[in-house]
């Protein structure tokens, strides 16, 4: 089972190094890491999406709680969770036809054409996982030249 762990921490080099480490030292498997600021000024939030029990959570959560710079560490329950992944993604164009064929899906998944070049166009989306999977499994066929997906990001719909 997927879990989302979401933690906030001092805003410090090294820091995402020593979490990652833990992980790598307990032999868990990060399936996905962001880290960015948070709305306290020198505090960041990282986001973890680990997969295991509920024993391999505990556990991770116990280790993270040690570490000096980690000030909180929260599992979002997947019935209290709103998640997004960023994709930028540069498909071949090799008509005007193909080129409105990709357009039109880009309105469906309410993306945007960034950037366009005479056979290619750069496109941002963003959506839950299985929404970011679909669209890049329609424009597989049109031949994508590059991907670039971000790691999961996630806050609590409330504060249960």
């Amino acid at each position: 089972m997927k879990h989302t762990i979401a933690i906030l921490v001092e805003d410090q080099p090294g820091v995402m190094s020593r979490v990652a480490g833990l992980f790598t030292r307990r032999g868990f498997n990060i399936d996905s890491i962001a880290v960015g600021p948070s709305e306290a000024p020198g505090i960041s939030r990282m986001t973890i999406i680990v997969n295991g029990d509920h024993k391999v959570l505990e556990q991770v959560t116990k280790q993270l709680n040690k570490l000096i710079d980690v000030i909180c560490v929260r599992d979002i329950p997947v019935e209290n969770i709103l998640e997004r992944e960023l994709v930028l993604v540069k498909v071949h164009t090799e008509s005007l036809s193909v080129r409105a064929e990709i357009i039109q899906l880009v309105e469906i998944f309410k993306a945007k054409v960034v950037y366009v070049e005479r056979n290619t166009l750069t496109i941002e989306m963003s959506g839950d996982e299985e929404k970011v999977s679909g669209f890049l499994k329609l424009l597989a066929p049109f031949g994508v030249k590059e991907v670039v997906r971000t790691g999961r990001i996630a806050i609590a719909r409330s504060n249960k």
